[in-house]
């Protein structure tokens, strides 16, 4: 399901699962939006509130980051 035909901004990591730092103006965004989420939200709500917005927040993120990495994930061992 990654966006082959669409400009990626997730690498997919050479070892290991998943992706690496993005490559993207837009994914660097996705990365401080997540991140400025969690810090607000842990600073400010209540912890089942920090809880709830963190497990949506961290889908989302995995999500975005899936589809728009530039390769399909799987456990890579540098070749």
């Amino acid at each position: 399901m990654p966006a082959r035909d669409k400009k990626p901004w997730f690498p997919v990591k050479r070892f290991g699962y998943g992706v690496g730092f993005p490559i993207a103006w837009e994914g660097w965004l996705v990365l401080a939006l997540y991140m400025g989420a969690m810090a607000l939200s842990g600073s400010l709500l209540p912890p089942l509130a920090f809880i709830i917005v963190a497990m949506v927040s961290t889908a989302a993120l995995l999500y975005i980051s899936y589809v728009r990495s530039d390769d399909e994930w799987r456990f890579r061992n540098g070749k």
